[in-house]
Formats: structure tokens, C-alpha cells, sequence
């Protein structure tokens, strides 16, 4: 039986090929996959696989992250940090040392984010204790 998120890959699958103006068989080809599963795929019939949504990506020239998050095979949050993390590792005008520490102050940031909003959502956190919690450790001694 067909989820709704299988359902809204196809319909969005479909939006995307119709808007690169190809045809069924003509994104089929491109993609390597054949022309009955893709229309299959589109009507909501079949889940495809991580691997077959990467061709199909290619093929359009679109995001492969958006196609596993219609599928339900990545979440939102997921697909932004990956999507961030691309474009970090794809600047050509910073080394690899660069991207790395990037990446690592970018981390930080997220890890420090989710401690807040995990002590925030059990009220176990108020601006007065805030520099307590988790994460308080990489943070400076308060003056004393």
C-alpha cells in the first residue's frame, strides 16, 4: 500500500520533470532506471531507493537531500545540515584545514542549539543558569 510521502514524491517527481520538460521516458533514460518503474514511482505505486532517487536527482539537476526527504528517507533537519555541510566542503576558496574547522565550530554550534532547546523544553534552564547545562564546559569560567 502507497504512504503519502511516496504519493508526494511522485507528484513532485513528476511537477520537477514536467518543469525540466521531459517526458517519462526521456527522465527514465537519463536516470538509467526503466520507464514502467518511474511511472510507478510518480503515481505512488513504489518506494524507490535512496540510490534510484540520486539518478533521478541527477538526472533533473535537483537535490538528491529534497528527494529523500519527499521519500522518508531524511528528515528536514537532516537535509539542511547535509546541504550545509556540501556547500561548506565545495568552497574552493578555503583549504581543507578551513572547511574542517568549519565544519567543527559548525557542529558545535548545532550541539550547543539542541542542548538549549532540550533544557529549555524541559524547563530545566532559565537565562540565569543557562552557562550551567550541557555544553558548559567548552564555555569560560563566570567571573567570580
Amino acid at each position: 500500500m502507497a504512504s503519502l510521502n511516496v504519493g508526494n514524491l511522485g507528484e513532485y517527481l513528476r511537477e520537477q520533470r514536467r518543469t525540466a520538460q521531459l517526458s517519462l521516458r526521456q527522465l527514465a533514460d537519463a536516470a538509467g532506471v526503466s520507464n514502467p518503474y518511474l511511472s510507478q514511482i510518480e503515481r505512488g505505486l513504489r518506494k524507490p531507493s535512496a540510490e534510484v532517487l540520486q539518478q533521478v536527482a541527477k538526472a533533473l539537476r535537483i537535490s538528491a537531500e529534497t528527494l529523500y526527504v519527499r521519500a522518508g528517507i531524511l528528515d528536514e533537519k537532516e537535509r539542511d545540515d547535509l546541504e550545509t555541510r556540501a556547500v561548506v566542503l565545495a568552497d574552493p576558496s578555503i583549504n581543507e584545514r578551513q572547511k574542517q574547522v568549519l565544519l567543527q565550530i559548525y557542529d558545535s554550534f548545532r550541539k550547543e542549539n539542541a542542548a538549549e532547546a532540550a533544557a529549555a523544553e524541559n524547563g530545566t534552564a532559565s537565562g540565569a543558569d543557562a552557562g550551567s547545562g550541557p555544553g558548559a564546559a567548552d564555555a569560560p569560567p563566570p567571573p567570580g
